[in-house]
């Protein structure tokens, strides 16, 4: 689920704690959680309410200035239910503490073999050692332009470069991305000894 900026800094100082959403089944669960740029949010609620037991209580809440906004909002998908699902601020992105994290002799040997597992899955060969390469030499170079480096299509590499981003090896800038301090250690202990 999306949140704009300025929503999830509510979440953080505690001045938003609701959103809402007219889907036409709920997207998330409670419980559920999604990381996001200022953490990990939780989804503490998810409940069908109707547009016309809205308040202005309720924009407030979802970082709105108006009720009008929010039923506005709501409006681009009138024949959708309405949700309203409970936010709370579960704790910072376990990444974050990860990337700076110097992998023991262990963890290399895991990350090695999670590596090696996406290389062997790949329908276009091997790519995470040449991937963090490229990215250790070209930090901050548009995703689009890395892609063509590798003569494929920005949103696939992507996707590949977030399954580095899930092992804390690199980082997202705007635009493109860095090498992590454990991503550069990998490169150099793990993927430098193929």
């Amino acid at each position: 689920m999306m949140l704009p900026m300025a929503a999830l800094r509510g979440v953080v100082d505690g001045r938003v704690d609701r959103a809402f959403r007219a889907w036409e089944r709920p997207r998330v669960k409670p419980g559920g959680r999604q990381r996001t740029a200022v953490g990990v949010i939780g989804f503490a609620s998810v409940a069908v309410v109707e547009r016309r037991e809205l308040t202005a209580e309720d924009a407030e809440r979802a970082g709105l200035p108006s009720l009008e906004r929010l039923l506005a909002i709501l409006e681009r998908q009138p024949d959708r239910p309405v949700f309203r699902i409970g936010l709370e601020l579960v704790g910072p992105d376990p990444r974050v503490a990860l990337r700076a994290a110097d992998p023991t002799a262990d963890e290399l040997e895991e990350i090695a073999g999670r590596l090696e597992r996406l290389d062997h899955a790949s329908r276009h060969g091997p790519w995470t050692h040449d991937v963090l390469a490229t990215i250790g030499e070209h930090p901050g170079v548009p995703a689009a332009e890395l892609a063509a480096r590798f003569g494929r299509e920005k949103l696939p590499f992507k996707l590949d470069v977030r399954k580095l981003k899930e092992l804390g090896l690199t980082e997202s800038l705007r635009p493109g991305y860095r090498l992590s301090p454990r991503g550069e250690s990998v490169l150099a202990r793990v993927v430098g000894r193929r």
